[in-house]
């Protein structure tokens, strides 16, 4: 056995011992006027027992009504990662905030109420109709076309900025191969058809506790490929928050005895050929919905099931949905629910 694979069984072996969602480590360190080194342990989560899901506010999510962001806001920088128009501001009281403009402003905020209620972690992400950012540059690398007079920002995602991000996760390789907890996440991530599964969308947090103690905080923190197709298609912007490719995608693609197959993530379009690695890479992810554990999966229904209807708009009305595409989201997702609680 090699050196990685002897140092993953270990964890592996720590991570049976310990429990599935939070792993022990030893994290060493010297405080202050203090002669000689001290050990504190250093919790590794993925998970969070939710205390009452039935009285959970889906409307404000992970950050509450307390966190909610206030303007004016100030801009500092334009964010050129990834493919989304993104700006770094701050608002009156000095916090830092993301924001997001395009297709994936709507569905990231809806997708991270539900993964946040069923106790996985998430960003602390709301939605705007309309924001005003003063200190905007004439002109802006991406989104242009999306800003108004003045400064003006419409259907906008802010996330709420930390500083706290250590690194990625991945998929196949974490503490948490083979429990529940991880299938759960991958069953939620086929409920609000996040196809979008790259490795460099999860992030590792670092959380101080009450005891002075550290939690590493293992989420997905990019949320914004939901609620559309099961797959990348040609146009990315009609597979994202697109109701009437959530309603006739497929969920559960085969029931087995012991396991159970999602569509999403599905195969990506053949046209990707041309680009060999982002075809390839995608046809890499669609195992991470197949050979789920039945009664994993329905652990997360069960769980989703104790959402009442109201609580399911909320966290659409959360995202600026309303009408009839509020009406359809909310129907296809309890849909989807009943699906998982039959399993």
């Amino acid at each position: 056995m090699s050196i990685r694979g002897k140092r993953l069984r270990t964890v592996w072996l720590l991570a049976a011992l310990v429990g599935p969602t939070a792993l022990i480590a030893q994290k060493r360190y010297v405080a202050p006027g203090v002669v000689g080194e001290i050990t504190q342990p250093v919790v590794t989560e993925l998970w969070r027992e939710p205390q009452d899901i039935r009285s959970e506010n889906l409307f404000y999510g992970a950050g509450g009504k307390e966190h909610e962001p206030h303007g004016p806001f100030t801009f500092v920088k334009e964010d050129l990662d990834g493919t989304n128009p993104k700006y770094d501001v701050r608002d009156e009281n000095g916090v830092k905030w993301k924001i997001k403009l395009g297709p994936e402003a709507q569905p990231e905020t809806a997708a991270s109420r539900f993964v946040w209620a069923v106790g996985y972690h998430v960003d602390e992400d709301y939605f705007a109709a309309e924001i005003q950012v003063n200190g905007l540059p004439a002109h802006v690398h991406r989104g242009q076309h999306l800003i108004g007079a003045g400064g003006v920002m419409r259907n906008a995602r802010l996330k709420r900025e930390d500083d706290k991000k250590e690194g990625i996760w991945r998929w196949r390789e974490n503490p948490f191969a083979d429990t529940r907890e991880l299938d759960g996440l991958r069953v939620m991530m086929a409920i609000i058809n996040n196809w979008d599964l790259k490795d460099a969308n999860n992030a590792i947090r670092n959380e101080k506790r009450k005891d002075d103690g550290d939690k590493r905080v293992y989420e997905v923190s990019d949320l914004g490929a939901s609620f559309g197709t099961t797959g990348r298609g040609l146009s990315t912007a009609k597979s994202k928050g697109n109701l009437n490719a959530y309603t006739r995608s497929k969920f559960i693609t085969k029931e087995r005895p012991e396991f159970v197959n999602f569509a999403t993530p599905s195969h990506p379009t053949l046209l990707l050929v041309f680009d060999p690695h982002e075809f390839f890479s995608r046809m890499g992810m669609r195992g991470l919905g197949r050979n789920v554990p039945r009664q994993n999966a329905r652990w997360i229904g069960d769980m989703l099931g104790q959402l009442s209807p109201d609580q399911i708009r909320d966290a659409f009305r959360s995202a600026g949905y309303e009408g009839a595409e509020l009406d359809g989201f909310a129907a296809d997702f309890a849909r989807r629910v009943e699906e998982l609680k039959k399993l």
